[in-house]
């Protein structure tokens, strides 16, 4: 190892980072470059990344390590050979590189000294000693190391040309020196006294206030004269920079206040901006104005684009206005106005990609090709606002997607579950911080077409607050008379949403706004019959599955018993949104044996799914039977779809008290004492006498008492269960009920009826007693839903007694009297 100075100096033109975050100091060393090119170099050395800065051979760094397995290639470095290849990584930013963020060139440095800081970071002391590339990484872990080939420099003999370039590099890194007020007066003595040609040459360029990439390519140059050369150039434009900066300040030097400073700084910049080429701010707007020349937009919204642009090329860029004005004016270059799609009006194509997306929703299929065929007639409708109502996980949000896909449009969606302040929808005034378009503008935008076909997802769920009413500001949105002129407070102009096809899904009608409901044509998505279910998971839900959890097909065979299993023992609900998720847990659990190759069923039993599913979660409702007087069947509607309930009631010796159990709500309770009272009231048609409601306490159970239920259309069922109990007639076998009973013994309507007769249907159930005016229900329901169900319809309360009450009495009366 050669003579080195004991001289430590500063950095001369700024300094970098190395693996930690802190600063570095470059330390003088001078003696004979001899010993660098003698320097063996192992054929695998550890690399250790460096950031945003470059190691020559002869230069001496202090260095802070700090990230893991830097740390550790210093220690087991330290304890051996001390020679480690250094090489620069290509972007600083990146905490943990890889192979590919490195450089090939690099430099062989041995470690001279390791300190431990006060601060318990660890400080490194390295010399570059030769250059050195990378042929292969051999090892990642725990640190780099590669397979490398010296490189050795040219050297040139000292001849004048060779002597004048390390001239000019002293002088002009002296007069850099004298320029920067930031340069320790130290640093000029550094260069004045380095002797060594090759190692002033290395320092320099160590040093030099450049970019990493630029200081890589000074490294890779093999030739010393040809990288002084470079190194000059690199010099002569900052000593270039640093004296037009001086100028500019001679030009405005004077008493400044804060303004005139700002003044001055933007003056500065201008100035530079000029020499290199033209003012980015001027150049910011004409770029503006360019892009306005392409778009489709009228008159008035030009003459609008055109004023503000001026406006903002009266704007101090410095201002916090500035960046405002110009976003605003982005904003409106970015929206697409009169920018429409072309719809495919193709009607078979669009039959065909609703059927391949949806199974079943017939009546929703049929509404979309009327809107297709009539837009394709007249050319030119109003879109008109459909809202598909019905439970949860029946496909109202992806029949959106088909629809676009079907008219060749654009998709949108917007989420309006939980909005309550009014300007998600109507967007800020741009003069609040932070303003933005609401996010229907938003989602025009992001779209990149004035009519796509835009989802308004969950719109029964929108809540008022202090900050507005969202389903106000949705009137405007959603009514075709004047959405055309749909204003947004960010935009501050109209914009045309008429040509929109605005689609708004939600699970319940009762709970959105009545002016917002009637803008709305309400199309019903019902719950999907078993035999359909089975046929989405055939086609659409398993494929699905299977793709996301890299299975093929003939990994796992779905017989149609098996899915009916998984459908009626693992799920409750109208869609298909939790059987989807019960197959996506049985396909993870095969996915699991095949990677763990083990052996398995590809043709799933009932064993199969019990292993994977677990024990069934729920049991089929099933009629059960009517052994006991007052125990009667009725049907109910629930967010998931029908179900059956079983009203039943007991008698016991006391004073006529009603009592009522399972949970229920008030109008559930109203219902049945309107039944007991009717029952009081026409005691003699049922031959009882009016004396033994007064002896007789009457107990009504609904049972699964821990679940609230609550509606009239259980009315039939209470006066059923009722007059059963009173007159120990057993209720008819395989029947239910529903309806709305009053006081004069009319039954009135009740909805769900679909939902009710699947219910119904899945139970056992083969006779329904229904209002005389739910018979106008059927007709819009599928002849395979109905097959096999024998209806009853019925207008009083005495018809539905003269249907479901046996004529015969119990077989072991109990005495009422």
């Amino acid at each position: 190892m050669g003579k080195y100075r004991n001289t430590a100096f500063q950095t001369i033109y700024g300094s970098g980072m190395m693996d930690g975050e802190s600063d570095f100091l470059p330390i003088i060393a001078d003696g004979d470059d001899k010993d660098l090119k003698n320097v063996e170099v192992p054929s695998v050395l550890p690399i250790l990344p460096l950031r945003n800065t470059v190691l020559f051979p002869g230069v001496v760094l202090p260095i802070t390590v700090g990230r893991e397995r830097s740390l550790k290639l210093i220690r087991d470095v330290n304890q051996g050979s001390k020679l480690l290849g250094t090489i620069a990584q290509k972007d600083y930013t990146v905490d943990k590189p890889e192979a590919g963020d490195l450089y090939e060139i690099g430099t062989v440095a041995e470690i001279m000294k390791v300190l431990e800081m006060p601060d318990g970071s660890t400080s490194v002391i390295i010399q570059g000693k030769r250059r050195f590339r990378i042929n292969e990484i051999v090892s990642e872990e725990p640190y780099f190391k590669a397979s490398v080939e010296p490189l050795s420099d040219i050297t040139s003999k000292d001849d004048n040309e060779f002597n004048a370039i390390v001239g000019s590099l002293k002088d002009l890194s002296i007069k850099v020196a004298q320029f920067s007020a930031n340069v320790p007066p130290e640093a000029t003595f550094a260069v004045k006294n380095i002797e060594n040609s090759t190692f002033l040459i290395n320092f320099i360029c160590s040093n030099t206030d450049i970019n990493v990439e630029d200081k890589q390519k000074l490294l890779e140059i093999e030739s010393l004269k040809d990288r002084g050369v470079q190194a000059i150039s690199f010099l002569v434009k900052e000593v270039q920079m640093l004296e037009l900066k001086q100028d500019i300040q001679k030009k405005v030097k004077t008493d400044m206040d804060k303004q005139q400073r700002e003044f001055m700084l933007n003056q500065q910049m201008k100035t530079i901006q000029d020499e290199l080429g033209g003012n980015p701010v001027e150049q910011e707007i004409n770029g503006l104005k360019e892009k306005a020349k392409e778009k489709k937009w009228n008159k008035d919204v030009d003459e609008f684009f055109h004023r503000e642009v001026e406006k903002l090329g009266r704007l101090n860029p410095a201002a916090g206005e500035y960046s405002v004005q110009f976003t605003f004016c982005q904003t409106l270059l970015d929206l697409p106005w009169n920018e429409y799609t072309k719809d495919n009006f193709d009607l078979k194509h669009a039959s065909k990609v609703l059927d391949e997306d949806h199974y079943g929703l017939e009546k929703v299929k049929e509404r979309m090709l009327e809107h297709l065929a009539v837009l394709k007639l007249k050319n030119d409708m109003k879109a008109p606002i459909l809202c598909l109502y019905g439970p949860p996980g029946v496909g109202k949000t992806s029949l959106g997607k088909s629809v676009a896909r079907a008219l060749g449009r654009k998709y949108a969606r917007m989420s309006l579950g939980g909005l309550h302040d009014e300007s998600e929808i109507r967007g800020h005034r741009k003069t609040y911080i932070g303003a933005m378009p609401g996010r229907i503008i938003q989602n025009i935008k992001k779209s990149k077409s004035s009519n796509p076909v835009f989802i308004l997802d969950e719109i029964d769920k929108v809540s008022k607050h202090f900050h507005g009413d969202p389903a106000s500001a949705l009137l405007e949105v959603l009514d075709p008379e004047q959405n055309g002129e749909f204003h947004d407070n960010y935009i501050e102009h109209d914009y045309d949403l008429s040509k929109v096809m605005f689609i708004a899904t939600a699970n319940s009608l009762s709970t959105i706004a009545p002016p917002l409901r009637d803008r709305l044509e309400l199309i019903e998505v019902s719950g999907y019959l078993l035999e359909e279910k089975v046929e989405i998971a055939k086609r659409h839900l398993i494929p699905k599955q299977l793709e996301n959890h890299g299975l093929k097909k003939s990994d796992i065979t779905f017989p149609k018993d098996i899915i009916e299993l998984i459908i009626d023992g693992y799920t409750r609900e109208s869609g298909v949104r939790e059987l989807d998720k019960k197959l996506a847990k049985l396909i993870r659990r095969v996915a699991k044996k095949i990677a763990f190759e083990e052996s398995y069923n590809k043709k799933l039993t009932k064993a199969d799914v019990r292993e994977y599913l677990g024990v069934t979660e729920y049991s089929k409702e099933k009629y059960q039977g009517n052994e006991f007087a007052g125990v009667v069947t009725g049907l109910a509607w629930t967010a998931v779809g029908g179900e059956i309930l079983f009203v039943e009631t007991s008698l016991s010796k006391g004073k006529g008290a009603l009592t009522l159990t399972g949970n229920l709500g008030d109008v559930m309770k109203e219902s049945a004492m309107l039944a007991h009272e009717y029952l009081k009231s026409h005691a003699d048609e049922l031959d009882l006498k009016p004396e033994v409601f007064e002896k007789w306490n009457v107990h009504v159970h609904v049972p699964e008492g821990a679940i609230p239920k609550d509606g009239p259309s259980a009315g039939v069922t209470m006066v059923t269960s009722l007059a059963s109990a009173f007159t120990q007639r057993k209720v008819k076998k395989n029947l239910a009920m529903t309806g709305e009973i009053t006081l004069r013994g009319k039954v009135l309507p009740v909805g769900g009826i679909k939902e009710k007769i699947l219910a119904a249907k899945r139970a056992g159930i083969t006779e329904i007693i229904l209002s005389e005016q739910n018979k106008k229900n059927l007709e819009d329901i599928k002849e395979a839903y109905i097959k096999g169900l024998k209806f009853h319809f019925v207008n009083t309360i005495m018809d539905v007694l003269d249907i479901a009450l046996l004529k015969a009495k119990v077989d072991k009366p109990m005495k009422i009297e």
